[in-house]
């Protein structure tokens, strides 16, 4: 077990998508802390906002992959489909359900004052706009070609 865990911290493309993640987070805090004058623990660990760490991650592993074995490789082209895939439902799939969310808050909080329900409100902040994702996608291949 201690192999493993050896050479995962030894496995430079994992490390390099790690620190492109944890930039992003970072970012996303500051971000945050600028326009709400506070902070907010969710924004560390939660989903939404700029950029999009799903993005930077995402993007930084293609690219390291690229410019570790080629970007002809097969590594660099599943990496990339996932990037795709992984940025398709960060700004789609995942936006649509916070919207979704914050419809069903509104009926909620309509059944909630005419006393028939005392369920709690969902999560409305869950996807990124496309320039969100766009940043952290920047953001991603930048760190890999800052850290290769």
């Amino acid at each position: 077990m201690k192999e493993i865990f050896i050479q995962i911290s030894q496995n430079r493309v994992f490390i390099i998508t790690l620190y492109a993640w944890i930039i992003a987070q970072t970012l996303k805090v500051v971000i945050g802390v600028i326009r709400q004058r506070k902070f907010d623990f969710r924004w560390l660990i939660g989903t939404g906002g700029m950029p999009s760490s799903h993005a930077a991650g995402s993007a930084c592993l293609a690219t390291i992959l690229g410019l570790e074995y080629g970007f002809y490789s097969a590594y660099f082209a599943l990496a990339a489909s996932f990037a795709i895939v992984v940025m398709f439902d960060a700004q789609g799939v995942r936006r649509s359900t916070g919207r979704q969310a914050r419809i069903l808050n509104k009926i909620m909080d309509d059944i909630y004052w005419q006393g028939r329900t005392s369920e709690g409100r969902l999560r409305e902040f869950i996807g990124h706009t496309p320039i969100e994702v766009f940043a952290g996608a920047l953001l991603g291949i930048a760190v890999a070609f800052w850290l290769h």
